[in-house]
C-alpha cells in the first residue's frame, strides 16, 4: 500500500512540474531569471540624476530581471533632473522604446555618442524616486 502512495506522489510531482513548465516556460520550475541580453540585445547604463541613494541600483535590478543587459550604473555627473530620460546612443530608437517599456516611465530621446559603447543611457529623474526604491 505504501508503494502505491509513493508512486502516486511521484507521479503527481511530475505532472505539476510538467504543467508549470508548459504554462510558464523554461526556467519556471527552478525560478530562474532571464539572462540579460538574451532576448533584448541592448547594452544599457543607468545613471542616477537625483540625490536618492540606491536608485540606480534598484532600477538596474528591475531592468535585469526583465532581461535587459545593464552593464553599468552609478551617479550622473550633472545636476538633478525632474524627469527620466532614455537616451538612445546608437542605432534606431527601438532600443530606447524597449527600455522605456520595461521601465514603465521616461521620455525617449535620440542623443548619439560614438565614444560610448552603449545602446541606451537611462538618466533617472526625480519622478523615478517614487517608483523604485531598494527594499
Amino acid at each position: 500500500m505504501s508503494k502505491w502512495i509513493g508512486a502516486v506522489g511521484v507521479a503527481a510531482l511530475i505532472v505539476v512540474a510538467a504543467w508549470r513548465l508548459a504554462v510558464r516556460g523554461p526556467g519556471a520550475a527552478t525560478g530562474a531569471l532571464p539572462i540579460p541580453g538574451e532576448r533584448m540585445p541592448y547594452v544599457v547604463e543607468v545613471l542616477n540624476g537625483t540625490d536618492a541613494d540606491g536608485l540606480a541600483r534598484a532600477v538596474t535590478r528591475r531592468l535585469r530581471h526583465q532581461g535587459i543587459d545593464v552593464v553599468s550604473f552609478g551617479s550622473a555627473m550633472a545636476g538633478g533632473t525632474d524627469s527620466t530620460l532614455v537616451l538612445v546612443r546608437r542605432g534606431d530608437t527601438a532600443a530606447g522604446l524597449a527600455v522605456r517599456k520595461a521601465l514603465g516611465f521616461g521620455r525617449v530621446a535620440f542623443a548619439p555618442d560614438s565614444t560610448l559603447l552603449l545602446d541606451v543611457t537611462v538618466l533617472l529623474g526625480r519622478e523615478a524616486t517614487a517608483r523604485d526604491r531598494d527594499p
